[in-house]
């Protein structure tokens, strides 16, 4: 049963998780990490993360909604 123009349940799966990485990533980002953190470079990695999270959220998307749809 096609729901929402989704076929698959794990494409539903794969949405979800990739969303929920964008949110993290920037909600981490928006979170002001470098003003909490006792180095700078504690908060440089923590942009860092957040920034890769969102990019990595973004590209499981991607990769969910542009991949071959199986018969």
């Amino acid at each position: 049963m096609e729901r929402f123009g989704i076929s698959d349940e794990l494409e539903l799966l794969g949405l979800l998780v990739g969303a929920f990485m964008i949110l993290v990533g920037i909600g981490t980002v928006v979170g002001l990490p470098w003003q909490t953190a006792e180095s700078a470079l504690v908060g440089v990695l923590q942009v860092v993360g957040g920034l890769v999270a969102v990019a990595v959220g973004a590209a499981l998307v991607w990769i969910v909604r542009t991949g071959p749809n199986p018969a």
